[in-house]
C-alpha cells in the first residue's frame, strides 16, 4: 500500500491539511486519538512500548521537580506550528497552563521525544521544531541509553548537536534549573 505513494501522480492527489482545517476536524469530534498533523499530512502515531511509556513518565516526573516558576510540562500535548500539530512526548513551555485555555502553544523551550523504534522520524522532526523556534530538542535513544541534544535553532535547522551518554549530566540551556543526571532516567 505504501508503494502507491511513491508514484508522483498519486502523491499529487493526496490531500494536504492546514493547521486550521485540522483544528476544525478535531473540534467537530471527527478526530481519533492516535493521530497528529505533520507537514500537512494526518499521520498515525506509533504505539507506545512499555519502555517508551515508562521512560516518558519518568522524564516528566523528574522535570516537573526541577522546573522553576514560569514553566510547565506537557506530556503528549499538541503544539500548533506553521504546518503541523505534533504531540511530542514531553514539552517544557514558558508560561502558565492557564495561558493556553483557548489555543495550543506555538513553541516550547524544550521538546523531548523518546525513541524506541522511531529514531529516524524523530531526527527528521528536528527541522519541524527548529522552524518553530524550539530552543532545545532532545531525542532519548532508549536502547542506547543516550540522548541526542539539538540546540541553537536558526533558519529551520539546529546549529549544534551533541550526544550525551548514561553517566553524564545533561543541563538544559533554555530552562533555568533543569539539569538531568541521565542515570536518573536510565537507572
Amino acid at each position: 500500500m505504501s508503494a502507491i505513494l511513491d508514484l508522483p501522480e498519486m502523491r499529487a492527489r493526496v490531500a494536504r491539511w492546514s493547521v486550521a482545517d485540522y483544528e476544525r476536524f478535531v473540534e467537530r469530534g471527527l478526530y481519533e486519538k492516535g493521530f497528529e498533523l505533520i507537514r500537512g499530512f494526518i499521520v498515525q502515531k506509533m504505539p507506545k512500548s512499555p519502555l517508551h511509556q515508562t521512560l516518558t513518565e519518568l522524564i516528566c516526573d523528574r522535570i516537573r521537580g526541577w522546573l522553576s516558576v514560569g514553566y510547565f510540562v506537557r506530556q503528549e500535548g499538541s503544539l500548533r506550528l506553521a504546518d503541523s500539530m505534533p504531540e511530542p512526548d514531553v514539552a517544557v513551555v514558558r508560561g502558565r497552563r492557564t495561558d493556553f485555555f483557548n489555543s495550543h502553544p506555538t513553541t516550547a523551550e524544550l521538546v523531548i521525544e523518546v525513541a524506541v523504534s522511531s529514531v529516524a522520524l524523530d531526527r527528521e522532526n528536528a527541522s519541524l521544531y527548529a522552524e518553530a523556534g524550539v530552543s532545545e530538542y532532545w531525542i532519548v535513544l532508549a536502547q542506547e541509553r543516550q540522548v541526542e541534544v539539538y540546540r541553537q535553532p536558526q533558519d529551520g535547522v539546529y546549529r549544534q548537536k551533541r550526544l550525551y551518554a548514561a553517566g553524564e549530566t545533561l543541563a538544559c540551556e533554555s530552562v533555568p534549573g533543569l539539569s538531568a543526571p541521565l542515570e536518573d532516567w536510565f537507572g
